[in-house]
C-alpha cells in the first residue's frame, strides 16, 4: 500500500523533531511540516508529522489547531494518528493534553486512547502511572521548576483528571509485561467499564515494543514519541508500509554553523558550559540589558564572528537567575523576548553564511523556524536519541537544522551534533 501511513500532530516543534527522528531510524522517509499547510496534501511522505506551537497556548485554541492538523492528515490519507506531548507530560491542571485527546477521539468517532510519554532510552519512565525522569519522580525533578509548566505532581492519571470529562484509568507495568495480548484484554475490559483515557505503564524498551503492538490499530494513540518507534515496522510486517517506500534523504552542506540555545533546562544549562569550556566563542544574553537596548549588540557581535567556529548565543540560566529576570521583566514578556532575539540571529547567521543551525529549546526551535520561513522539513540522522538533523530551504537556499528539546542530548550534544552530521 502506498500514501500517508501515520498522522502524526506534535504541540511543539521540538516534540515534533523528536517523533519525526524516532520513525527516520526506519530509513523511511519522513515528512515534518511546520505549522498545518495552507494548501491540500498533494506529494506525502508515509509518515507525516506536523509541528504546532500549543503546548502552553490557551485551551481551545490548542484544540482548533490541532483539530486543523487533525483534518490535513486525514485528507492526506492517514489511517492511523498520534498526539505527540512532552515526554515529562509538561502539563498543569489547565493544561491542553486531555482536553485536546478528548476532541481528536470524538472527531475520529473512538472511545478509548492510551497515554504513554515514557521514553526510557532517555531516562523517562511510568511505573504504577508515576513518570519519572531518571532516578528521581518527575515532581522531584528540575521539571519541578520549570518555567512555564512547573510539575508539582508525578502521578499522571491526577495530572490527566481534571483536564478530561471522561473516565481516567491505569494499566500497569505487571499487564504490559505479559505481553500484547493481556494488555489488549485489559483495555477490552476498561473499555467495558467506560474508561476512555489510560494510562500505561512503561520502563523498558521492550515495553514500548508491547505496547505498539497492542494499539497500532487504534485510531488515536499519544504520548511521548518512544512508543510511537515500532511502528514502522509493525506497519511493514502488516502490509500497510511498502518495502519500497521512499527513503530517508541524505544531503552535504558547508560546515558554517550557529548555535542558539534559549533552553533554560539542566540538561541544557550543562551542556552550555561543556561547550563554552571548549573555547567556543560564546555570547550570553542578558534580558535586562535586551529589554533596555534591544538586539544590536549580540548582531554586532555574531557578525564579527568566524561561522567555521560554531558560535554559541545562550540565553540559558540557573533558575534563580531566570526568577529573577522574570520578576522584573514578566514571565511571558521574558520568554517573548528571548524567542525574538535569537530568531533574529538566526536569519542573521543564515544571511552571513550559516547553513547548519543548531537550537535548544522548544519555544526557541518554533521562533526560528517561523523566522527562517520554513515550512517542511526531511528528516536526516539522529544526533542523539529523540534528536535529528533536518534539512530544509530557507530564503531560497538549503540548511540543516537540530531542533533540540531542552531535557535532550549528552553534556557534549552541541559538539556531538557538528559530528554526527558530518559523519553522516
Amino acid at each position: 500500500m502506498s500514501g500517508t501511513i501515520l498522522g502524526c500532530i506534535a504541540d511543539d516543534f521540538t516534540g515534533a523533531t523528536d517523533i519525526a527522528g524516532l520513525l527516520a531510524r526506519s530509513g523511511v522517509r519522513v515528512s515534518l511540516r511546520i505549522g498545518v499547510p495552507d494548501t491540500p496534501p498533494k506529494t506525502t511522505s508515509a509518515f507525516e508529522v506536523i509541528a504546532l506551537k500549543s503546548r502552553t497556548a490557551p485551551v481551545q485554541k490548542a484544540i482548533d489547531e490541532t483539530r486543523s492538523a487533525l483534518a490535513w492528515l486525514r485528507d492526506a490519507g492517514a489511517r492511523r494518528f498520534y498526539w505527540k506531548y512532552c515526554s515529562t507530560f509538561d502539563s498543569t491542571a489547565d493544561g491542553n493534553i486531555g482536553p485536546v485527546a478528548e476532541a481528536l477521539m470524538g472527531d475520529l468517532g473512538t472511545d478509548q486512547t492510551i497515554y504513554c510519554p515514557a521514553f526510557p532510552e532517555n531516562g523517562r519512565s511510568i511505573f504504577m502511572g508515576n513518570l519519572f525522569v531518571g532516578q528521581q519522580p518527575l515532581a522531584e525533578s528540575p521539571m519541578r521548576d520549570h518555567p512555564l509548566t512547573p510539575m508539582r505532581d508525578s502521578n499522571l492519571m491526577r495530572l490527566l483528571a481534571p483536564q478530561v470529562r471522561g473516565r481516567v484509568g491505569l494499566i500497569d507495568r505487571l499487564t504490559v509485561a505479559q505481553g500484547a495480548q493481556s494488555l489488549q484484554d485489559a483495555l477490552a475490559q476498561h473499555r467495558a467499564e467506560g474508561i476512555a483515557h489510560v494510562v500505561v505503564d512503561a520502563v523498558a524498551s521492550s515495553d514500548l515494543v508491547i505496547i505498539a503492538t497492542a494499539c497500532r490499530d487504534m485510531p488515536l494513540m499519544t504520548g511521548g514519541s518512544a512508543v510511537a518507534m515500532p511502528l514502522p515496522a509493525l506497519y511493514l510486517a502488516n502490509g500497510l508500509l511498502s518495502d519500497d517506500a521512499p527513503k530517508r534523504p541524505h544531503h552535504t552542506l558547508p560546515d558554517a554553523t550557529i548555535i542558539l540555545s534559549g533552553s533554560c533546562s539542566a540538561m541544557t544549562n550543562a551542556q552550555a558550559s561543556a561547550y563554552i569550556a571548549t573555547g567556543a566563542p560564546s555570547y550570553q544574553l542578558d534580558p535586562l540589558t535586551l529589554a533596555e537596548r534591544g538586539t544590536q549588540e549580540v548582531i554586532d557581535w555574531l557578525a564579527a564572528q568566524d561561522l567555521a567556529q560554531a558560535p554559541l548565543v545562550y540565553a540559558t540560566a540557573d533558575p534563580a537567575s531566570v526568577n529573577a529576570a522574570q520578576a522584573k521583566v514578566g514571565a511571558v514578556e521574558l520568554g517573548a523576548l528571548i524567542e525574538n532575539t535569537l530568531a533574529h540571529c538566526a536569519t542573521a547567521a543564515r544571511d552571513a553564511g550559516a547553513r547548519r543551525i543548531i537550537v535548544a529549546g522548544g519555544e526557541t526551535s518554533g521562533a526560528v523556524t517561523r523566522a527562517l520561513g520554513v515550512a517542511q522539513l526531511d528528516i536526516g540522522t539522529e544526533i542523539a536519541p529523540g534528536v535529528p538533523w533536518t534539512f530544509c530551504i530557507s530564503d531560497g537556499v538549503q540548511i540543516a537544522l537540530a531542533l533540540k528539546s531542552g531535557n535532550f542530548g549528552g553534556e557534549d550534544f552541541f559538539t556531538d551534533a557538528q559530528t554526527r552530521l558530518d559523519a553522516s
